[in-house]
Formats: structure tokens, C-alpha cells, sequence
């Protein structure tokens, strides 16, 4: 039999953390049912609506509910007036009756009271997760092992190369997993994610060849609808490989080139293609120029004449879509060395996670 009825768990979860993980997961083992209740700010980076999505997946359990709530409420220890603002938030949020309220904070004991609930402290001091949410929106880098899987996905800097056939997009983006995960520590999960076009082309070629075996690829036939079909699983692939990689994921193409093969191929745009695009959460493009490399015919190429176009494609949309890019030219060693300046840039200029509402005044013994 539970200890109580219903248990209540706040927080701001801004991002939801390991030591966030243990708090709801020891609560619930001591209750019937238990709320967990997200509250956001309006001056915060990262929408209540997400935050609300990673604690759901993190914690499916039945008996676990996971609310909502906006509280642009300035917040005061001291101000009686504040706390009962506060409380109209989260009573409204949370109408039913509260038997217990477990915190990680000072402030548990007069939350409790004011719900007429029992108060009850889970690792105070963060010696089980020595970890908070200030800490990873000032160092995500240093905080990654305490993030799940879902907070990886949104916070990885994704990194993106694109260019026209045989100009090193592969190479690079292994070499610059390899070049990442060789730094040691949390960079070693550092992944790359494959060309999903290229797989989905080989099975297209095989089926071909399969009735008939002399067929070459440049007999190959290609409907818009696929490509909507190769942005899909391009993204669903990225998505997965962020959601257990380091904070760097490097990816050989994306949905935003898709669109550009589908010129390519189709000799026009897809809105469907586009629409996949633009959901992407891309950080940083890697153009492989195609100057002064060779092209080399692997039975899955056929367009080495439309290379410099293709180049151009990749450079125009890029500057029309306002997205932030590096070209890479010159022999393999430097393209690696400015492509790697370019990401140790990128996770130079951080994560801005903007700051939650200031709290003003020492904690109340009791109001």
C-alpha cells in the first residue's frame, strides 16, 4: 500500500535533469498517483510544450501525470503576497488534493504547508545527482550524462555536410566523428548519420537489376514522392543518432538537400519535400566544393556534369535561407582543419538559454 494518496512534484525542469529524474522516480514509488507539474516563464528559451514532451517520455509510468503551467509571477521568499499569487498558478494547474510534496529545494516545506500536504525532502544536498538546472544551461557539455535521451536530441549541435556527388561529404563527416570522439570523455559517443538517399538509390538499383541485371543507374526513375519518403527517414535518422550521441552530431546530408536532389532529379520543388526541411534543428552546414575533385563513378553516380551546378544550388539556398555555412575547398587535410574550426565555434558561442525570473529574498521559515 502507498504511503500516500497524491504526490506532488514542481519544478521549472528547465532542462529536466538526472537529479529531476530521481526526485519524480522517488516520489512515485511512494505514492498512489502522483503530478508532476511543469512550470515555464515567458522569458524562457525553451517551451513549456517541450519540456512538457521530455518529462512524458522520461516518465510514462502509469500513475504518473505530467501538467502544465505559465507563471511569469516575479519570485519572492518573503513576499506573502508573491506566494499566494504562485499558489493560484499551481492550484489551478493541480485542483485535486494534495497528501505530499517532495522537493529538492529549501523552499519544500512552505509549499507543503500551504497545500495542506506532508513535506518531504529527496537529496538535498545533490549528492545522488550532483547536478541542477543552472548548471546545465551554463555548461551542457559538462552536464551531458545527467540529460535523457530526448534532452540530447534538442540540445545536440548539429552539423550538417552537403555538397554535389563524389565531393567527400562521407569522408568528412566520418572523419570529423572520428576527429570528435578521438578528444576523449563525453566526446566519445560522438556520431555521424549516413546518407539515407544513397541506401534507399542502392535498393532502387537492386530491384531494377533484379529483372533485369544489365540495367546501369542512369536507368533508374525517381517520383516526387519519394524524396518526401528519403527527408523523413533522414530526419528520423539524425533524430535517433542525437538522442545517444555527444553534443556534436555530424550528419552526410540533410532534409534541406533533399530538396535540392529533388531539383536535380525532378527538375522542380516539392512543398512536401520542404515542409520535412523545415523541421529540422540544424546548427551548421559543411559545403564540399567540388573543385579539384576527382570524380569517381561507383555504379551510383551519374551527374558528374551537373557538379559545379550542383555546388551553386547548395551555396544559393543556403545564403537564401539565411543558414549558417563554411565552404570547403583545398585537399582533404584542410577541408578536415576548417571544417573543425568551424564546430569548435559553433560550441564556443554556447547554448543561450535565456535566464528564468530572478528569485529575490531569503527563504521563509514560515509565512
Amino acid at each position: 500500500m502507498s504511503e500516500f494518496d497524491h504526490g506532488l512534484v514542481l519544478g521549472k525542469f528547465y532542462p529536466p535533469h538526472a537529479g529531476h529524474h530521481h526526485l519524480v522516480r522517488s516520489a512515485a514509488a511512494r505514492c498512489r498517483r502522483l503530478t508532476v507539474l511543469v512550470c515555464a516563464s515567458a522569458v524562457e528559451s525553451v517551451p513549456l510544450a517541450e519540456r512538457l514532451a521530455w518529462m512524458r517520455e522520461v516518465h510514462p509510468e502509469a500513475g504518473i501525470d505530467v501538467v502544465g503551467a505559465v507563471d511569469d509571477i516575479p519570485v519572492d521568499y518573503t513576499d506573502p503576497a508573491v506566494w499566494d499569487a504562485h499558489m493560484a498558478v499551481f492550484r489551478a494547474a493541480v485542483p485535486d488534493p494534495v497528501d505530499a510534496v517532495f522537493t529538492s529545494e529549501p523552499y519544500g516545506q512552505e509549499l507543503a504547508r500551504r497545500f495542506g500536504a506532508a513535506a518531504v525532502t529527496v537529496d538535498l544536498r545533490r549528492t545522488a545527482h550532483p547536478v541542477s538546472g543552472t548548471a546545465v544551461r551554463e555548461d551542457p557539455v559538462a552536464c551531458w550524462h545527467h540529460l535523457a535521451a530526448p534532452v540530447r536530441a534538442a540540445l545536440a549541435r548539429r552539423v550538417v555536410v552537403v555538397g554535389a556527388e563524389s565531393t567527400g561529404t562521407t569522408t568528412m563527416a566520418r572523419a570529423l566523428a572520428e576527429h570528435y570522439r578521438a578528444r576523449g570523455g563525453v566526446w566519445e559517443a560522438t556520431r555521424w548519420v549516413p546518407e539515407y538517399g544513397r541506401t534507399f538509390s542502392e535498393e532502387k538499383h537492386a530491384r531494377l537489376q533484379a529483372t533485369r541485371p544489365e540495367a546501369t543507374f542512369d536507368e533508374v526513375t525517381w517520383d516526387s514522392d519519394e524524396f518526401e519518403v528519403i527527408a523523413e527517414r533522414q530526419l528520423a535518422d539524425e533524430d535517433a543518432a542525437a538522442r545517444t550521441g555527444s553534443p556534436a552530431l555530424f550528419c552526410d546530408t540533410d532534409a534541406m538537400a533533399t530538396t535540392i536532389w529533388h531539383e536535380r532529379y525532378m527538375g522542380g520543388r516539392n512543398p512536401r519535400v520542404e515542409a520535412v526541411a523545415a523541421r529540422g534543428r540544424q546548427h551548421l552546414w559543411l559545403l564540399t566544393d567540388d573543385a579539384g575533385v576527382p570524380f569517381e563513378d561507383d555504379g551510383l553516380r551519374d551527374g558528374e556534369h551537373l557538379r559545379s551546378w550542383m555546388t551553386g544550388r547548395f551555396r544559393t539556398e543556403l545564403t537564401r535561407r539565411g543558414l549558417p555555412y563554411v565552404v570547403l575547398t583545398g585537399p582533404h587535410e584542410q577541408r578536415l582543419r576548417t571544417a573543425a574550426t568551424a564546430v569548435d565555434a559553433l560550441l564556443a558561442r554556447g547554448w543561450g538559454f535565456t535566464a528564468p525570473l530572478p528569485e529575490r529574498g531569503g527563504l521563509p521559515t514560515r509565512l
